[in-house]
């Protein structure tokens, strides 16, 4: 299991080779790109192969410096990612001399592995395992299937804490609500902004569940991350590259959702920007593609979930309610993601739909949200998943 980043160790962001920085050295033959790297920065050997050795959890700070002291050494550039589990170092340059070396006997050095595909870090090829990440005493992923519910958008305190207290009640696992709104019209509600944030923290103490947020600017991580238990970056900005490079900085877990006009490999690679700043817990989020079918707000990608789980470790879920936009889609879609194999749900609900600030049309009624639970719970066993 692969973690968020350590900030507090003695090596810090922008220690020695700039650990879980993503920042690329010059390499030895004097590219801005290092040596044997595309201008993209791909991390590519003689035959477009790349490289990453993954360190023991225990490896000390010196144990990983003099493995990326002996990269440099053979005309290399280390490329180190560190989370608060453990650490992992891509190879940048020509392979053909880094091959010679039996890295696996080195002190700190858990394994090496060879990565042929475009990915470098959330493939399945770098790690075999699903990704397992703990949030409040919750296990998501690794055979789990986790419950997110709540208002989409944060509005005042007893709407929150009635919409939560509806979903504990439920069963659901951790509460949803924004503070932040990114909207089509920029004369929509927008969110309550720190308001919001600190009534979703007065809602974690009351019903004793964590909750996931979403964060629409790079200025606003820190803010956002020191008060939610997830981090969340939404559809729209799944390709703001600052955005997700910040993200990676921080601690907590991060929700990605696919834009709704990228590809998986889109996706992917969003994710990539991620953990290669440091932060290894991500969840990726299918919510939903825009095709030429207008029946619905946007057309659920269910595909995308088998494909997204064998080519990523990542744990992947899906959100019926942005998928479809209309509340009467919400359950069949919801049974669609559970047996389909999702690792969890994203679920509107709303005490009162009609008087929302944010996508009523979409949000389930507290009492809808209970009967579509226990569809939920049958099908979650009847497809091998237990319930986080």
């Amino acid at each position: 299991m692969f973690d968020g980043p350590d900030r507090g160790g003695p090596a810090g962001r922008d220690a020695y080779y700039h650990l879980g920085s993503g920042r690329r050295r010059r390499g030895r033959g004097g590219s801005r790109h290092g040596a044997g790297t595309s201008a993209k920065g791909q991390v590519v050997g003689s035959s477009g192969e790349r490289m990453i050795i993954v360190m023991k959890s225990d490896a000390a700070t010196e144990q990983i410096a003099a493995v990326a002291e002996h990269l440099e050494g053979l005309g290399a550039t280390a490329r180190v990612s560190t989370g608060s589990v453990r650490t992992v170092i891509g190879v940048v340059g020509d392979l053909d001399g880094v091959r010679s070396v039996a890295w696996d006997v080195l002190p700190g050095v858990e394994r090496v592995m060879s990565v042929t595909g475009p990915l470098r870090f959330v493939s399945r090829e770098a790690q075999h395992d699903g990704t397992v990440i703990e949030v409040g005493g919750l296990r998501i992923g690794g055979g789990t299937l986790t419950v997110i519910a709540g208002p989409c958008a944060v509005e005042d305190r007893d709407q929150l804490l009635e919409a939560g207290k509806a979903v504990k009640a439920a069963g659901a696992h951790i509460l949803r609500g924004d503070a932040y709104k990114p909207r089509t019209s920029p004369y929509a509600f927008q969110g309550l902004g720190k308001e919001g944030l600190e009534l979703l923290a007065e809602a974690r103490e009351v019903l004793g569940m964590p909750f996931v947020a979403e964060v629409i600017d790079p200025r606003d991580v820190g803010l956002v991350s020191s008060y939610a238990d997830i981090v969340r970056i939404g559809s729209r900005n799944m390709a703001n590259f600052p955005l997700l490079q910040e993200v990676g900085r921080q601690q907590k877990p991060v929700q990605l959702k696919r834009g709704f006009t990228s590809t998986i490999d889109e996706w992917l690679n969003a994710a990539e920007y991620i953990y290669n700043e440091g932060n290894h817990q991500i969840i990726l989020v299918e919510r939903g593609i825009r095709t030429f079918e207008t029946a619905a707000r946007n057309t659920l990608d269910i595909t995308a979930v088998p494909i997204a789980q064998s080519l990523s470790h990542l744990p992947v879920f899906v959100d019926p309610s942005h998928a479809s936009g209309k509340r009467s889609l919400v359950p069949p879609l919801t049974r669609a993601a559970v047996a389909v194999g999702a690792d969890g749900i994203m679920v509107d609900v709303h005490p009162h739909p009609e008087s929302a600030l944010v996508d009523g049309s979409q949000a389930l009624e507290p009492a809808e949200f209970s009967e579509l639970m226990e569809d939920v719970r049958r099908l979650a066993e009847a497809v091998g998943r237990e319930l986080a």
